[in-house]
C-alpha cells in the first residue's frame, strides 16, 4: 500500500501488519516468532503496546482520510467487540475498529486493539459474514499477539524504525515535534531495512481463530471463504500495479483457502441475516470513498439500480445513499423523496438523522421536535445523540443540552465527541471555565495530554476559587504523572 496515500504518512494502513501502512508488513509477525502458547517475554508489554496505538491514533484521527463518522465506527467497532467476545483465548487489548478512506480492498491493526479497514473492504464485500471473517481474522492476529512479538524483534534486530517511532512519540508527548513526520520516517526506515510478512503459520492461526469467532457470533462461515476467495482474484488482477492488496500482504495461499474450506465443509451451515446497519454502513462508505464526478456517478447508477432491483433493508439502504447524494446537491425535494422511499422497506436512525438535517435545512423550527422523537426510537445510537444534541444547540437549548450530554458521557465514555459539544454549549452559557474543562476532558481523551494540561491552567487562571482551583491542580498533576509514566515506558523501549 502506498504509504503517502493513506493517512498521508502516518499509520493508517498496511493490514494487519502492524504500525503503518506500507511498512505495517514489518510489525507484522516475522517467520520462526512462536506461534501459540503463552506470551513470549521477547514481546510488547500490553501496556507499552496499547501506548503505542493510542499516540499513533492520536495523530491518525485529524487525517482527512480517516472517518470519523459516529454512526459507522460505532456499528464496526460493536460488530469487531461482538466477533472478540468469542476468541479461543483471552484478548489483553480492547477492540476498537476504524474505517479508512480508501477504495482499495485491505485492513490492517495497529497495536493496542485498533483494528482499520479501508472503505473498499467493506463496498466489495457482499455480506455482512464476509465482513466478518475479514474483521475476525484480523482480530485473530491481535489475539495472538502477532504484532507485538513482531515490534519486540525489530527492537531487538536494528531497532532503527522502534526508535524513529519511540522518539517520535516522546516529542509529541512533550508537546513538540511532528509525530506524523516521525512515523513517515520510521516507515521509510522500515522499508529499507526489511520487508516482513506474517508467516504461514500466523496466517493461519488467524484464520482459525477468526473462524471460530465468526462461527459462534452466530455469522455463516461461508462468508470468509467467498471474500478470501475475491480477495485472492482482486490481487491477481492488480498484480503489478502497486494496488497493495490484502491478499498481497496476507498471501492466500492454497493451504490456507484448503484448510477453510474443509473447515467450512465439516461445520452445519448457519444462516445469518445481515444487519440494517451493515447495509447503510456499506451505502454510506460506497459514497464517502468516491474522489470524482466519475466515481460519484457509478456508485449513483450501482444505488439506482439496488433501488429498483432489491427489496426489504437492501432497498432502503440503496435510498438512503441516493438521498445522500441528493443531500451533498443540496437537492432537498430530491431528499425527501429519496427518504420516503426508503422509509417504505425499512426504519433506521440513519434515515431519522438525516431527516432532523432536512429539517433544519427547510422547516428548522420543528428539526428539534423531530429530533427528540427520534432519540425517544434509537436511544442506542450515538450519531443520533449528536444529532440531537445539535439540534438542541440551533435553538439555543444550551442548559439542556448540558444535561443530555453529560448522561451521553455516562452512557458512552469512549466517546470523545460528546465532550467536545458540551465544551460548546458551555461556552455559549459564558461557562468559560466549564468549557476549559471540558475541551481538557476531549484532548486528555484523544491522547493530546499536553494540551491538556494548558487548557487545565487556563481555566485555573479563569477562576479564581480556592477550591476550584486545588481541583484542577490535582487534574494537572494526575495528567503529568501520566505523561511521566508514559515516558518512562517509552524510554524504557527505547533503551
Amino acid at each position: 500500500m502506498d504509504p503517502k496515500h493513506l493517512l498521508k504518512g502516518l499509520i493508517c494502513t498496511g493490514l494487519s501488519l502492524a504500525l503503518v501502512m506500507t511498512p505495517v508488513s514489518v510489525l507484522a509477525q516475522p517467520v520462526g516468532l512462536p506461534s501459540l502458547g503463552a506470551s513470549s517475554s521477547s514481546e510488547l508489554s500490553p501496556a507499552l503496546e496499547r501506548t503505542l496505538g493510542d499516540a499513533i491514533m492520536e495523530q491518525g484521527r485529524h487525517d482527512p482520510d480517516y472517518i470519523a463518522d459516529l454512526d459507522i465506527n460505532q456499528y464496526l467497532t460493536q460488530l469487531g467487540r461482538r466477533l472478540a467476545a468469542q476468541a479461543p483465548q483471552t484478548i489483553d487489548q480492547r477492540i476498537t475498529v476504524f474505517p479508512v478512506r480508501d477504495p482499495r480492498i485491505n485492513a490492517f491493526a495497529l497495536p493496542g486493539g485498533y483494528i482499520g479497514i479501508n472503505s473498499g473492504m467493506i463496498v466489495s464485500s457482499g455480506t455482512e459474514s464476509e465482513l466478518a471473517g475479514v474483521l475476525a481474522h484480523e482480530i485473530g492476529h491481535v489475539m495472538q499477539r502477532h504484532i507485538a512479538r513482531g515490534i519486540a524483534q525489530q527492537s531487538q534486530g536494528t531497532g532503527i524504525m522502534v526508535a524513529t517511532l519511540v522518539g517520535a512519540l516522546l516529542a509529541a508527548l512533550a508537546g513538540q515535534g511532528d509525530l506524523a513526520m516521525g512515523v513517515a520516517t520510521f516507515g521509510q526506515a522500515a522499508a529499507i531495512d526489511r520487508q516482513l510478512g506474517f508467516s504461514r503459520s500466523a496466517e493461519q492461526e488467524a484464520d482459525r481463530a477468526g473462524f471460530q469467532m465468526a462461527r459462534k457470533a452466530g455469522f455463516d462461515v461461508r462468508g470468509m471463504v467467498t471474500m478470501f476467495q475475491r480477495l485472492s482474484t482482486a490481487s491477481r488482477l492488480n498484480e503489478g500495479t502497486g494496488g497493495g492488496g490484502y491478499a498481497s500482504t496476507h498471501p492466500l495461499s492454497i493451504q490456507r483457502m484448503s484448510d477453510i474450506e474443509n473447515r467450512v465443509r465439516e461445520t452445519p451451515v448457519q444462516a445469518h441475516e445481515d444487519s440494517a446497519a451493515y447495509w447503510f454502513a456499506r451505502s454510506h462508505l460506497a459514497i464517502i470513498q468516491a474522489r470524482d464526478m466519475n466515481d460519484r456517478q457509478r456508485v449513483r447508477l450501482s444505488l439506482q439500480r439496488d433501488a429498483q432491483n432489491e427489496r426489504g433493508v437492501r432497498r432502503a439502504a440503496a435510498w438512503y445513499g441516493l438521498a445522500l447524494l441528493a443531500w451533498e446537491k443540496k437537492d432537498y425535494a430530491g431528499v425527501r423523496t429519496a427518504l420516503d422511499e426508503a422509509a417504505k422497506d425499512a426504519q433506521a436512525p440513519q434515515l431519522d438523522m438525516l431527516a432532523v438535517k432536512l429539517q433544519q435545512r427547510t422547516q428548522p423550527a420543528q428539526a428539534q421536535v423531530a429530533a427528540q422523537a427520534a432519540w425517544a426510537r434509537w436511544p442506542d445510537s450515538q450519531g443520533m445523540a449528536v444529532t440531537l444534541a445539535q439540534a438542541m444547540q440551533a435553538v439555543r437549548q444550551d442548559k439542556q443540552v448540558v444535561a443530555f450530554l453529560q448522561a451521553r458521557i455516562k452512557q458512552w465514555p469512549e466517546v470523545s465527541e460528546f465532550k467536545k459539544l458540551l465544551a460548546d454549549s458551555y461556552e455559549r452559557l459564558g461557562e468559560r471555565v466549564q468549557a476549559h474543562l471540558a475541551m481538557a476532558d476531549y484532548y486528555e481523551q484523544t491522547g493530546a495530554l499536553p494540551t491538556a494540561v494548558e487548557l487545565l491552567q487556563q481555566a485555573r487562571q479563569l477562576d479564581g476559587d480556592f477550591y476550584t482551583q486545588s481541583e484542577i491542580d490535582m487534574r494537572v498533576r494526575a495528567l503529568r504523572d501520566r505523561m511521566d509514566d508514559k515516558r518512562a515506558l517509552l524510554e524504557q523501549f527505547k533503551s
